[in-house]
């Protein structure tokens, strides 16, 4: 269905309950353990909060505040912290073994919760359910059970600290059973900016500076670990989506891979190191990115979004980062005009909704009436913006 107003679904969004309503999602067997832990809880974020916490769960609020920024569908990352977490679930290392049990209790309160939320609007919510890895026969049990439960938005892969030695990393083939389900019941596995595949840095006064210095390269490493250890040749259906880690990155990240497999293909090196031919996988790494892997580009600038042409207009997927501080909310058709002014009509349509729509099987004809109420126009979005809007603290305006 055409229209002179744009669709527009938000590759990057997150919500998640209170602690109260975790409880009601909690097993039985654990409600004395949450109790104990709820009574000792303080919250990490708290400062940050006033007057914005009930973004992650309000279902008037939600809708209201996404439809005024002309948003009418949303991929759903986790946001809040879920029973037994130490902080945000997109920033929390994964568990330690003795924190196991209880941790994975906790994902799975937030999934059962997250599954009741979506289906309150589900034409409008992809939501993403959270899986560990400390145990793959426990996360195959998760991803079958997000799947049966109409989590449409699949699972969101931790990437693997390399201190934690009881995690396997992610090039290892002992994940290969996951892959499989994930490939047979067409689920997404989703990554997501934050410091859960981060070492522990200590109580040093850098600590925190180079937290948030390397969290982009930490974040974005499950890339090139998929790619390198064929993971993608051995399941060429499975879908891989890398959501708010920028975009520019990738072209370059891509072209030094594709490198080293021509050299060590044609030499049988790469400098002193020697790779047996039995080792190299039939195709390019950029040849598996353009089959499998999609990019949800969070807020992004105008030199972000140029780079759609280098890893492909219909691997790009636009995302407003709602209900984060940093996220363009309330501003997003000020980002988009800065970001996408000189953008074609129907190739816009597709960063926009038709890519997300493809991936994470949203009905654009369900959101179309919607789109046509509150949408951004056409003419709206060809012209051009320049400047920060008032009180917006987005990257979105500030970067080139």
């Amino acid at each position: 269905m055409h229209s002179d107003r744009y669709t527009l679904i938000s590759a990057d969004c997150h919500a998640g309950g209170n602690h109260e309503m975790y409880r009601e999602h909690l097993d039985a067997k654990y409600l004395d353990d949450f109790d104990r832990w709820r009574a000792k809880y303080s919250n990490p974020f708290k400062d940050l909060q006033a007057g914005r916490r009930t973004q992650n769960w309000d279902d008037d609020r939600r809708i209201a505040e996404l439809e005024a920024d002309g948003v009418v569908g949303e991929v759903v990352f986790p946001n809040t912290i879920p029973p037994f977490f130490p902080t945000g679930a997109v920033i929390a290392r994964p568990p330690e073994p003795d924190e196991y049990e209880l941790r994975l209790a906790g994902i799975r309160a937030h999934n059962r919760w997250l599954a009741q939320w979506c289906s309150a609007h589900a034409e409008r919510r992809a939501g993403i359910g959270q899986i560990f890895l400390n145990d793959v026969a426990d996360a195959i049990d998760d991803v079958r059970w997000c799947h049966e439960h109409g989590l449409r938005g699949g699972v969101l892969l931790q990437p693997v600290p390399d201190d934690m030695k009881h995690i396997k990393p992610l090039y290892a083939p002992d994940y290969d059973p996951l892959w499989r389900v994930c490939e047979e019941l067409g689920v997404v596995v989703n990554t997501h900016s934050g410091g859960a595949g981060m070492p522990d840095y200590g109580p040093y006064p850098a600590a925190g500076l180079l937290w948030i210095t390397e969290t982009t390269f930490f974040s974005r490493r499950p890339l090139a670990h998929l790619l390198l250890s064929g993971v993608f040749e051995r399941f060429p259906g499975l879908r891989f989506v890398l959501t708010e880690q920028g975009a520019s990155w990738i072209p370059a990240l891509l072209a030094q891979l594709d490198g080293f497999t021509k050299q060590a293909r044609k030499t049988g090196r790469i400098g002193e190191l020697k790779y047996d031919a039995d080792r190299m996988l039939p195709l390019l790494p950029s040849e598996y990115f353009a089959r499998n892997c999609w990019v949800g580009v969070s807020f992004p600038s105008p030199v972000e979004a140029a780079t759609r042409q280098q890893i492909g207009v219909e691997r790009f997927m636009w995302g407003s980062d709602y209900p984060h501080d940093e996220s363009t909310f309330p501003n997003t058709r000020e980002g988009l005009r800065r970001a996408f002014s000189d953008t074609p009509e129907g190739e816009l349509r597709r960063l926009l909704a038709g890519n997300a729509a493809e991936v994470y099987g949203f009905d654009l004809d369900a959101l179309a009436p919607i789109a046509a109420r509150v949408g951004p126009t056409v003419d709206e979005l060809r012209e051009p913006y320049q400047g920060i809007p008032e009180g917006n603290r987005s990257p979105a305006f500030a970067r080139p």
